[in-house]
């Protein structure tokens, strides 16, 4: 089964940047969507970016649509949140996931890293 590892939070000053990695083991990596997610305290998990199996297919939560970019490296069992222009709205523990379906959503994840938490300053 696969397992993912995510690294790249901390702290930014808002209209930064950061950039997530999501470090996958496993020997089917390249068959699984990706997602990133994100939750902050005393809120629900919301989604952010998904990807298809290729990195053909890219699609973006309205909040984030325009500032952040998903990709992935199949053959380094990678994938990336590239986020810029940052503000404190942002700021939450953020989640990648795998799906054996084509299509990344909230409740059909079948493998979730532990998380890393980013904070944007104002």
């Amino acid at each position: 089964q696969v397992q993912l590892v995510e690294s790249g939070g901390g702290l930014v000053q808002a209209g930064g940047s950061l950039r997530l990695s999501c470090a996958a083991s496993g020997r089917t990596f390249s068959n699984y969507a990706m997602g990133w997610f994100r939750q902050a305290p005393g809120k629900e998990r919301e989604f952010v970016a998904g990807i298809n199996w290729s990195g053909g297919n890219r699609y973006y939560a309205d909040s984030v649509k325009g500032r952040f970019t998903i990709s992935r490296d199949n053959a380094k069992n990678m994938v990336y949140l590239q986020m810029n222009s940052l503000n404190a709205e942002d700021t939450a523990t953020y989640s990648c996931a795998a799906t054996r379906l084509e299509v990344v959503t909230r409740d059909g994840m079948d493998i979730w890293g532990k998380g890393t938490l980013v904070t944007v300053s104002s």
